[in-house]
């Protein structure tokens, strides 16, 4: 599985780890993303049923420079959750980068191997429960191998989070990537190459389409890490939700949702009601690959990803013991903060579309605040004055508005 680039690979991984990240910055914020965000885990991959009491067993697979770890591993920390959070990775330079942030946190639930992903399947490690592979398929020399060895160590009803590149959104990126093989072979030193590729975007002309791409930006603000791994990685391979799906289905598995839903949704961008007659006879993947080819700024693919036929029941939202949770907001800020129309602006990477809310939106959204259910809830809004059945059906409208936005989440049991 080792050839040419792939070794050219792990020389640049030692010579600049991915992202560029300092240690003292753990003092001043929590990196957080998708995937492996925990409350993403728990209702995605769980359906909001597994126990918060279960421990879990999470493996980053391509862990870098650790921010799916230490993410993910700081959550559990502070909420309290058991279990461990297993980095792996080849690259000695990005290990010490990880333990330092973990030992930054005083996080002692990481456990760091050094080793390739490809080496899972007769590694002794695992089973995992959850398995994060971030941005490393998209680089290796067979993309379904590295995705067969994490299946071999998934546990019984776990899933996988993935990121790959997506081909519309990086536009610009291959043409410079082309460019900068002739004029700084990979066979040169990293640090020559990082100097050619920083004077050849100064002196790029205007035409040149990476830029115009305001999406793409690891060049200008990802540091001398971030430059090499967009215009000078040896292997970069995008993929569309077809491949993607193609890509997963083959190893057995099945993408439970994209992050985020409703970007994926074609009549999130088409209003026509006789295209949306024509996308209403689309299949999900289908409608996802539409909605991707229309919006054309999509750089990157989050899927969540479980075994075929194994996915869990839908999160029980009209369980009135189920807890709702806001995924990076507060609800009480939220709720103050909501536009006098109900119209809540959204904004993809520069896409504008707007989410209607109901009446009681903001009453429901000050009281989700991680413990209440939403029973307790809705008897908060109704001592308050609301009718119940108000209540009760704008939940169910909250719920539908902001559930594909990833925002609004049901949490794990608490057992």
């Amino acid at each position: 599985m080792t050839d040419r680039a792939d070794r050219q690979l792990a020389a640049q991984y030692e010579a600049y780890p991915y992202p560029a990240r300092d240690p003292r910055e753990e003092a001043k914020r929590l990196v957080v993303g998708s995937p492996s965000h925990l409350r993403e885990v728990d209702h995605w991959i769980f359906g909001a049923r597994r126990l918060a009491t279960t421990p879990l067993r999470a493996l980053m697979a391509g862990g870098g420079s650790g921010d799916g770890t230490v993410m993910l591993a700081q959550q559990m920390a502070w909420a309290g959750r058991p279990g461990r959070v297993t980095w792996l990775d080849r690259s000695t330079a990005a290990k010490r980068v990880a333990m330092a942030r973990a030992e930054a946190r005083g996080l002692d639930n990481i456990r760091f191997e050094e080793g390739s992903l490809l080496d899972l399947p007769a590694s002794g490690l695992g089973p995992f429960d959850y398995i994060d592979c971030c941005g490393v398929l998209h680089h290796l020399p067979d993309p379904a191998a590295g995705l067969a060895a994490l299946v071999s160590v998934l546990a019984p009803g776990g899933g996988i989070g993935l990121m790959v590149y997506a081909p519309h959104g990086r536009t610009g990126v291959y043409m410079l990537q082309d460019a900068l093989r002739l004029l700084a072979p990979a066979e040169e030193a990293p640090a020559g190459r990082v100097d050619v590729a920083k004077r050849l975007w100064k002196q790029l002309p205007e035409t040149a389409w990476l830029r115009r791409n305001p999406w793409i930006e690891d060049h200008i603000k990802g540091g001398d890490a971030g430059l090499y791994d967009l215009l000078l990685n040896p292997r970069d391979a995008a993929f569309t939700i077809p491949r993607l799906a193609a890509l997963v289905g083959a190893a057995g598995l099945e993408i439970a949702t994209l992050v985020e839903p409703l970007r994926y949704d074609p009549d999130t961008w088409l209003a026509d009601p006789r295209l949306r007659a024509r996308t209403a006879a689309l299949d999900p993947i289908a409608r996802a690959a539409l909605a991707e080819a229309i919006c054309g700024n999509m750089g990157i693919h989050i899927a969540y990803c479980v075994r075929a036929g194994e996915a869990p029941p839908p999160p029980a939202w009209d369980d009135p013991a189920a807890i709702p949770v806001l995924r990076e907001l507060d609800g009480a800020k939220l709720a103050k903060a909501l536009p006098p129309d109900g119209m809540l602006p959204i904004t993809w990477d520069g896409l504008r579309t707007r989410v209607a809310l109901p009446r009681l939106a903001g009453a429901l959204l000050a009281r989700v605040d991680g413990q209440r259910c939403w029973g307790e809830i809705e008897d908060a809004v109704a001592a308050a004055g609301a009718p119940r059945a108000q209540a009760a059906r704008d939940r169910q409208a909250l719920v539908q508005a902001m559930a594909p936005l990833n925002r609004l989440l049901l949490a794990a049991p608490p057992g």
